[in-house]
């Protein structure tokens, strides 16, 4: 009799101890910055909540497009990562839940949060130019300083940026020279500087893993991207620059789906992602991006890098979620579509 009761005992202990595990929750994250800093994030949430976490890296483009498909009754209940242009166009469509994020206090600026609390900043990234110190030597050609050395004849074929209907990089490209220099002459640029791009990449991050190899010669993108290949790979062959005239910055966002089926997994996300066990954890994982909360520690190998040198424009992030999507179709039309735009 004894044994059968142990036994009984050890059968509700087990059963009480998955019923625990199951309380837990889940979440599911689309990712959309790289995916060593995606899968590190998750797993480190896990392991601090015991919410079982599983992610999805896909590009801030491909997110939006899946979003918009799925209409209210999202797969995924959190996005992380990536910039934030793709995510004020999910707000301006109700895609996102306002959430009022306690650690949101520790954030060093108004502007590395959305006004309605649609989304909240993690970290901010400059927008650069970088190049193949090798490949341009044996051409015999100078590296561009600014954004009109792009247009040079010698350049022809030798420029990559990421496509802005699949990456936010390219958004942001888009929406920067608009800024720069007006609607109609920006795209008058960027038909002159199609002539001398050799693929328009489905994910921003892309032309920074082409240059070192020289499979490309010359890329636009975030300069933390370089950073990356010079200190995690071992390149040494990369020169990279800000343009001289002028450039923007990214600030890479979190946000909560409206819709989303595990709400309380999701904002428990959000308060971890604003706190420094979430992004101390970046630049151990490849990811060098300037952090933007107070209580975070610095990014040792962005400073070495001077990116905290670098000035940056009054980016108008409202205009970009108002008139972007006219802007990326004007895009289009002033270059010549064909099998250069990756999709």
């Amino acid at each position: 009799m004894k044994k059968i009761f142990l036994l009984l005992v050890s059968v509700v202990s087990v059963c009480l101890l998955s019923c625990k595990e199951k309380s837990a929750g889940e979440l599911v994250v689309y990712g959309s910055c790289d995916e060593a800093y995606v899968a590190a994030v998750c797993k480190k949430f896990e392991e601090s909540t015991g919410i079982h976490t599983t992610y999805n890296r896909l590009s801030t483009g491909e997110v939006l497009t899946k979003i918009e498909q799925e209409d209210g009754e999202p797969s995924a209940d959190v996005w992380f990562g990536g910039t934030t242009d793709p995510y004020n166009e999910a707000a301006l469509h109700g895609f996102l839940l306002p959430y009022a994020a306690k650690n949101a206090k520790h954030l060093v600026g108004p502007e590395f949060k959305d006004a309605d609390n649609n989304w909240y900043g993690i970290y901010r990234g400059i927008l650069g130019f970088f190049w193949n110190r090798d490949e341009l030597r044996k051409r015999n050609l100078e590296p561009p300083k600014d954004w009109d050395d792009l247009l040079k004849p010698e350049y022809k074929g030798l420029i990559s940026f990421a496509n802005p209907n699949t990456a936010g990089t390219g958004k942001l490209i888009v929406n920067t020279l608009v800024q720069l220099r007006g609607e109609d002459a920006a795209m008058k640029y960027f038909s002159e500087l199609d002539k001398n791009v050799c693929a328009y990449t489905k994910s921003g991050s892309s032309p920074s893993k082409r240059v070192p190899t020289g499979e490309v010669a010359i890329g636009i993108g975030f300069l933390h991207d370089v950073v990356y290949q010079i200190v995690d790979n071992g390149y040494d062959n990369i020169g990279m620059t800000s343009p001289a005239s002028g450039t923007s910055y990214e600030i890479g966002a979190t946000a909560i789906f409206r819709g989303c089926k595990n709400l309380n997994s999701a904002k428990k996300f959000i308060e971890f992602a604003l706190s420094p066990d979430c992004v101390n954890i970046a630049q151990k994982n490849g990811a060098y991006q300037f952090l933007v909360i107070d209580n975070a520690a610095p990014v040792n190998a962005a400073v070495r890098a001077g990116l905290d040198t670098i000035s940056t424009m009054a980016y108008n992030f409202e205009d970009a979620k108002v008139n972007g999507p006219k802007y990326y179709a004007e895009f289009f039309e002033a270059i010549s579509v064909d099998d250069r735009i990756e999709k």
